[in-house]
């Protein structure tokens, strides 16, 4: 952080931009924007910030490698969605110091580390978001989305990838794989549990398997 300040001559500002990256350490994971921030200081820290400081502080983050952005896509209509997004640490450990190890939820630090792997292997990852038409108990036609974790792409290459820490039954097994089961295309579909798993398909063809086996190994992506 002190070279984030001194890199950047940020002199009256200090509390805020550490505030800021607590904030966003609480949150991995979550749909935000700098005006969503803003009002969390507004109504938690009784500070007025404008949009525009958090934007460029985010900036300053992202510039010394402690955060990622990862921007939502628009899988059917082919386009990216500005607003809200994601933001991902570089370093789950230094996410976690910022905290002082208070909140260790599983499925935001599970999240993190897969986003951090598939980085590493250089895909770009962006968060899906799958958009469709249904009708509600009265028959009127309404349109919602869902969210696929994360669309991986290199090359000509894509996964689509969810991170869930449990499947507890076939209801759970539904709810989480309603949004991949909606993408009409024929990239691989991917769910990482937390526990070990004997890797297996299912009748749709989307494949479960352990985080522990997805992170050692590099070709697991592709049985």
């Amino acid at each position: 952080m002190s070279d984030v300040i001194e890199h950047n001559k940020i002199n009256n500002e200090k509390d805020v931009l550490e505030d800021l990256l607590n904030i966003i350490s609480s949150s991995i994971g979550s749909l935000t924007n700098p005006a969503k921030l803003s009002n969390t200081f507004k109504s938690v820290k009784k500070v007025a910030v404008v949009p525009a400081t958090i934007s460029k502080y985010l900036d300053y983050f992202i510039d010394a490698f402690i955060i990622y952005r990862s921007y939502r896509y628009d899988i059917k209509g082919k386009k990216y969605i500005e607003t809200p997004l994601k933001y991902y640490f570089t370093d789950v450990g230094l996410r976690n110091a910022s905290l002082n190890f208070r909140q260790q939820e599983e499925n935001h630090i599970m999240e993190n580390i897969l986003y951090n792997e598939l980085i590493a292997r250089e895909f770009d990852v962006d968060v899906g978001v799958v958009k469709y038409n249904y009708k509600n108990e009265n028959g009127s036609s309404l349109r919602t989305q869902l969210e696929i974790d994360f669309v991986a792409n290199k090359g000509s290459k894509r996964y689509y990838i969810q991170s869930v820490l449990l499947i507890t039954d076939e209801e759970k097994r539904m709810q989480e794989t309603n949004s991949l089961n909606r993408v009409a295309d024929s990239f691989k579909k991917i769910v990482v549990v937390k526990d070990y798993v004997v890797p297996w398909h299912d009748e749709k063809g989307i494949l479960y398997i352990g985080i522990e086996q997805f992170l050692l190994d590099d070709t697991a992506i592709d049985l």
